[in-house]
């Protein structure tokens, strides 16, 4: 209803500053308007946050602490501008998650000035508290937050540091509209952030990042308070369903999450159980190639209808137990 209201409004230009959009994402985060910028999705955003590392060492060779296995746009928003990405893994082995150490590495042979978090973390969906996250921010001087996923919590077991951003200059979070409203087609996402560190990314950037519709839709998803609370009432159970099925599910072990996916160790390769599910039962899962550290022994499902978890589920037992 947003986006047809919206329509007529495509023969003007949106407005650069976004003033609407700014303050309902403003208000949603109880956060003044000019510590908002709204992105062509948090992609966009993440290109200025490697434009921004790399003005952190002058002449040096830029580097930044990236927890892996990692979303692979990370590394393309730091290699556009010459940052390399120091790997910081959170598995201590392929088999099971190894809790993250808040004390950096003392070795360090490129300029480490940046640290990239996601949490909940994607691919293993899991969720690190607040506190410990925040001994980041006196280790780095820029440290980012990519919280896409936090949505999916409620606001009293969400570990956002959106709180901290005041008290810390150095961190830029980052958020998407695109995993809990549905909305990848219309690429909107936001950072928040100090506002002079925004105001130079609204420099950087082209005039009119988001389109007319996008802002529009925006606006009306944030303030769908029932949406949001219908969400948070039945995520954790279906989760928790799918996840015991899958772990009565021979040959599979799933590691828990706090997103609406889960990841699951397979004991066999995936691509072929991939091809063998869309082939005879018309379900896709997602393999993890396009993370480097898992290979070929771990799949990714999202959270969906009890209907579709149970095709799933049944699709997943016939086939391991051929």
């Amino acid at each position: 209803a947003a986006i047809q209201g919206a329509l007529a409004g495509l023969q003007h230009y949106p407005d650069p500053q976004y003033q609407a959009l700014r303050e309902a994402l403003g208000n949603y985060h109880q956060l003044p308007t000019e510590w908002v910028l709204p992105g062509n999705g948090a992609a966009e955003l993440l290109t200025w946050v490697g434009r921004e590392i790399s003005t952190q060492v002058g002449d040096l060779t830029p580097a930044a602490y990236v927890l892996t296995p990692a979303f692979a746009d990370y590394g393309r928003a730091l290699q556009s501008f010459g940052v390399q990405m120091q790997p910081w893994p959170i598995l201590d082995s392929l088999a099971e998650l190894a809790p993250l150490k808040t004390e950096l590495p003392l070795c360090r042979d490129l300029p480490v000035a940046a640290c990239l978090v996601n949490n909940p973390h994607n691919p293993t969906g899991h969720l690190w508290t607040a506190q410990v996250l925040l001994p980041l921010l006196d280790a780095f001087s820029l440290v980012v937050v990519d919280e896409a996923f936090m949505d999916f919590l409620p606001p009293a077991q969400a570990q956002s540091l959106i709180p901290w951003l005041a008290d810390y200059p150095n961190l830029v979070v980052l958020r998407s509209l695109t995993k809990f409203y549905t909305l990848p087609g219309l690429r909107i996402g936001y950072a928040l952030s100090h506002p002079d560190r925004l105001r130079r990314w609204q420099q950087w950037r082209d005039p009119w990042p988001v389109n007319g519709l996008a802002a529009a839709a925006a606006i009306a998803a944030v303030s769908d308070h029932e949406f949001q609370h219908r969400s948070w009432q039945w995520l954790p159970s279906t989760r928790q369903t799918l996840f015991d099925g899958l772990a009565s599910t021979p040959g599979l072990h799933p590691l828990p999450g706090a997103a609406n996916f889960l990841l699951v160790r397979s004991e066999q390769a995936v691509p072929p159980l991939q091809a063998q599910l869309i082939k005879q039962h018309k379900v896709v899962i997602r393999d993890c190639l396009s993370f480097a550290e898992l290979g070929d022994r771990y799949l990714r499902v999202a959270v969906r209808t009890t209907a579709e978890n149970e095709r799933l589920l049944t699709a997943l037992a016939t086939l391991q137990a051929l």
